[in-house]
């Protein structure tokens, strides 16, 4: 049932832009439990449809061939670690990053594994394949947990970009704060591409966005405040403590710049590569130097009738650049190219302005791919083991984290959970993993069911 209250926000946000940002920052917990890691920020690479472990970092080169597929390992600059062909840039810079080849759950599925990969808790409420609209009563994300702790400031504590994971009309749960409540929810800059949703606290900062303009956003709130105040049968509480400070994000110069790609060198942005995924990375490092807690970049591709792509999901070619089969897709520019591309520059930018020590970059899909190739030169769904990677935020580059079987289909060596990759994540942020936040009922729930890793920090 939609609420009064709910519905005065939801028209706010909807008719003001920026202005559903209140709600987002009403929420934030006025202090934040004692640091453990060097990260005050972190980026999550979320590898949308699953990557193959054995075609990126946990290759098995002497396993049969309908295992070992059709990529070779090449040498990194750390003696003894091997990583894809496709990924020479990340070769050269595997002394700035931890591979963990032991990543597991138990789920093929898309829909209990993003929430896993994204909340820690193995399934929500009620969850139905595909229709997993996100709810009020999911868990929520790892940006909403961010969020949660993290003292107000002139920027959101958590922002997704391009656009949440959804399809086909869904908003996939584990995208937003669930039963946290909507304060907490990420920014989106855009929803889900083929949904009729709209974007969570959206907030499209413009370069020269007039006085009058902001005095008019300023105006239409303060009039939806006194409409909702009428509505409530027990009284208004009061003015709004953090509407201006929503407002002030609004026009906040830090806020229009972070998102101004323009502002960087043309060969900056050659650099990260001129798509979106490449820009993806770029507005990540330009959030996180602003002072953004937790950024998640979603991967995905549209196609031009707007009909939304996992590419990781490399069953086949499915014709995407003219692939004809899922080792095509991965040598296509929608997979590995963009990637290396795109996530080297970032570890290099962020190494060269002195970031990396407090941003912990993270990346991993949903689950992994099948050992054995398919008959259509792709793999299918795998749970069962995946391959991470961690950089910056105190996690010592150059290791590699666990060990696989010898086709890479299960640990094989220290397994890692969704719960204990997401604590790794609250632990380089110093924020503690057992700290227990509530639900609408009041119930106290753990923030994951999991440890960190701490073997790849120090």
């Amino acid at each position: 049932m939609l609420h009064r209250r709910d519905a005065m926000i939801k028209l706010g946000q909807l008719g003001a832009g920026g202005l559903g940002l209140p709600t987002l920052l009403a929420g934030r917990a006025a202090a934040t439990p004692a640091r453990r890691g060097t990260a005050d920020s972190c980026i999550y690479v979320f590898l949308w449809g699953g990557p193959p472990q054995h075609d990126t970092f946990d290759l098995k080169p002497d396993a049969p061939a309908e295992f070992r597929g059709e990529f070779r390992p090449i040498p990194t600059v750390v003696p003894g670690i091997q990583i894809s062909e496709g990924l020479p840039r990340l070769a050269r810079l595997a002394d700035k990053f931890a591979v963990v080849r032991s990543l597991s759950h138990p789920s093929n599925n898309h829909e209990p594994s993003v929430y896993h990969m994204l909340t820690g808790r193995p399934g929500a409420p009620n969850l139905a394949v595909p229709t997993n609209h996100r709810k009020r009563s999911d868990f929520p994300n790892v940006g909403s947990v961010v969020s949660y702790f993290r003292p107000a400031g002139d920027l959101p504590a958590a922002v997704t970009v391009p656009r949440p994971v959804g399809h086909s009309g869904v908003t996939y749960a584990g995208t937003h704060a669930g039963f946290l409540g909507p304060r907490h929810d990420p920014l989106e800059r855009a929803p889900a591409k083929d949904t009729r949703e709209a974007a969570v606290h959206a907030l499209d900062p413009f370069p020269d966005l007039p006085e009058a303009r902001l005095a008019v956003r300023s105006g239409l709130l303060k009039s939806l405040e006194r409409q909702d105040a009428a509505l409530q049968k027990a009284g208004a509480a009061g003015p709004d403590p953090f509407r201006d400070q929503a407002l002030r994000m609004v026009a906040s110069p830090a806020v229009r710049r972070a998102f101004e790609l323009d502002r960087e060198p043309p060969w900056v942005r050659d650099r990260y590569g001129r798509s979106e995924y490449g820009e993806s990375f770029l507005l990540a490092r330009r959030l996180v130097e602003a002072g953004v807690g937790l950024v998640t970049i979603t991967w995905m591709y549209v196609f031009p009738n707007g009909i939304v792509s996992n590419v990781w999901d490399n069953h086949a070619g499915f014709g995407i650049h003219g692939a004809k089969t899922g080792f095509d897709l991965l040598r296509s520019p929608v997979c590995l190219p963009p990637l290396d591309q795109g996530l080297s520059a970032l570890l290099e930018d962020l190494d060269d302005r002195g970031l990396l020590p407090r941003t912990l970059v993270a990346a991993a899909g949903e689950f992994g791919r099948t050992p054995k190739v398919n008959k259509d030169g792709g793999r299918d769904h795998w749970g069962a083991c995946q391959s991470a990677l961690f950089a910056g935020g105190g996690v010592r580059g150059g290791q590699v984290y666990g060990r696989s079987d010898k086709i890479a289909a299960y640990p094989a060596d220290k397994p890692v959970s969704p719960g204990d990759f997401l604590a790794t994540i609250y632990h380089a942020m110093g924020l503690d993993p057992h700290a227990e936040i509530r639900d609408r009922e009041d119930r106290p729930h753990r923030l994951v069911d999991g440890a960190p890793v701490t073997a790849l920090f120090g």
